[in-house]
């Protein structure tokens, strides 16, 4: 005849108890993802051959466009470049540079200076409406240059990361936004449209997750199996 061991039968639902514990807070943690830092800061965009913008890999203080090039500039919220919103409004350069006459050892650059929502403003302040212009630099010059030429003054940091543009913002440069800050970036619609997207980012819709729910479903089922064990060693 076999001897019961009730210490043994307790260690045994202690440590699925354990498992169970480890499981659940394991799933929490999970259940709440990372969010990556949000900077409120210009960024600088180019239009591709297909009229689409383009994430610029150059700062303007070294990109060298050419004649009939058109360029952007967007002041906002967001974490990084593939977050970043577009500059909003039409990019045309025959539009946009329609009453500036070529001339020999210059070139004409169409530029979109998009200030953003107030939203992305920094306290206290109210973003100029969006505008284009065209400038006609030496042949040498600068995505900076052109910028300079119709849109001073503008504000640099001591790692050439551009601030300011016609000296907005005020104060600040590239700086990282609190959680409550960012929470309320704008017209999210306005910005969809200006970016020509729609808006959808395909995201969580709030409730609760695939994996979540799975998780959950795990622990409960480990639960029940420790408690039919501890019964059944008691019977």
């Amino acid at each position: 005849m076999s001897r019961r061991h009730p210490g043994r039968g307790r260690l045994t639902v202690a440590a699925l108890l354990t498992t169970v514990l480890t499981l659940f807070v394991g799933t929490l943690l999970a259940a709440g993802p990372a969010h990556a830092a949000d900077y409120r800061y210009w960024s600088f965009w180019q239009q591709g051959k297909d009229g689409a913008w383009v994430y610029a890999t150059q700062g303007p203080s070294i990109a060298r466009p050419d004649d009939g090039d058109v360029e952007g500039f967007r002041f906002a919220v967001s974490a990084n470049s593939g977050s970043a919103e577009k500059p909003r409004g039409a990019a045309d350069f025959g539009a946009i540079c329609a009453d500036t006459p070529a001339k020999d050892g210059h070139k004409r650059i169409a530029l979109v200076i998009d200030f953003g929502t107030p939203g992305d403003a920094p306290g206290g302040e109210q973003p100029p409406k969006p505008r284009t212009a065209c400038t006609s630099v030496d042949s040498d010059g600068t995505s900076a240059d052109a910028l300079a030429a119709v849109a001073k003054p503008l504000r640099y940091n001591s790692g050439a990361l551009l601030c300011a543009i016609s000296g907005y913002p005020k104060q600040g440069c590239g700086e990282q936004v609190s959680g409550k800050e960012s929470g309320g970036k704008g017209d999210k619609s306005e910005s969809a449209q200006g970016n020509g997207d729609n808006g959808d980012s395909g995201g969580d819709d709030g409730g609760p997750s695939v994996g979540l729910l799975a998780g959950i479903a795990a622990i409960v089922a480990l639960g029940a199996a420790a408690v039919w064990q501890a019964r059944r060693r008691r019977g």
